[in-house]
């Protein structure tokens, strides 16, 4: 499919652009057909391809851990419910080693969806480059990204659930005056430093969700455009088309790691600073 544009940089481009519906300046609403036509449409813009993906793989976490829960036996279990099982106790143990075992009834479902949901995301990176876009042209839809995960929109928007979380979670725990007093009494607890503390504070808040959703962008979005350059040697001949071949298989089976490491990282994180909002004392 790479032959099929005037060149590299106009299949890459073409790879990294989003479906996307939205505003035009003249207040007209449609489908844009380029990156002009999306700088134009700003902040009223949606990624259709994000939102259907995710939502799509978000309905197939759902649909697994359902029909598990309704085949669920007490005598020998299967080996769908033998695998959810494992995934309910590896995130029970990783949430007992970092949050303790103080009550919460969302931190347990959270970290599971967060951690099933993020990995089929990810994992739709597995998927050759050209697939799915193909079959999307056949069909006149002009762009088609399959990996949510290399939306910033996707995660920072995911990353920013966290965030409101993380607030509604120290305002409940240590009540607005401890929770606003924290941001003058550390790190430094004086007085003549609180201007210091809470500039440190302010940066520490903001940051957390932006590290938190950008690191995960940041990683399948560079995992993904190794795919699209290696996808590139396919339109060069048999001898490159061969080495695309043989250089695409390596990648993909180290990206696994990558992968599944990603959607645990985001778990965990998420853990963390639930975990911090719920201490009364501010240790962090």
């Amino acid at each position: 499919m790479a032959t099929e544009y005037a060149n590299s940089s106009e299949y890459i481009a073409h790879h990294l652009t989003n479906l996307t519906y939205g505003r035009f300046p003249d207040g007209t609403w449609g489908w844009a057909h380029g990156a002009d036509d999306i700088a134009s449409m700003g902040f009223y813009a949606i990624h259709v391809d994000t939102m259907f993906w995710s939502s799509f793989l978000g309905i197939i976490f759902l649909g697994i851990f359902t029909l598990a829960a309704r085949s669920a036996t007490a005598g020998v279990p299967g080996h769908l419910q033998n695998f959810c099982e494992y995934l309910v106790e590896f995130v029970e143990d990783n949430i007992t080693q970092v949050f303790g075992t103080r009550p919460n009834a969302i931190i347990g479902p959270l970290s599971l969806t967060i951690l099933v949901w993020v990995f089929l995301m990810n994992l739709m990176d597995l998927v050759p480059v050209d697939f799915i876009p193909y079959g999307a042209a056949l069909a006149g839809i002009p762009y088609m990204k399959v990996v949510s995960t290399t939306d910033p929109n996707a995660t920072l928007g995911m990353s920013i659930g966290v965030f409101f979380l993380v607030l509604y979670y120290n305002l409940k725990m240590k009540g607005p005056i401890g929770f606003g007093a924290g941001f003058f009494t550390h790190p430094i607890p004086s007085i003549w430093a609180a201007p210091f503390n809470l500039l440190l504070e302010i940066v520490d808040l903001i940051a957390k969700p932006l590290s938190h959703g950008l690191r995960l962008f940041g990683n399948l979005y560079a995992g993904e455009m190794i795919f699209i350059l290696i996808a590139l040697l396919y339109g060069g001949g048999i001898v490159l088309g061969l080495l695309g071949g043989v250089m695409q298989w390596a990648w993909a089976v180290f990206h696994i790691l990558i992968i599944a490491l990603q959607a645990f990282v985001f778990m965990i994180l998420t853990i963390v600073y639930l975990t911090q909002a719920h201490e009364v004392h501010d240790d962090h």
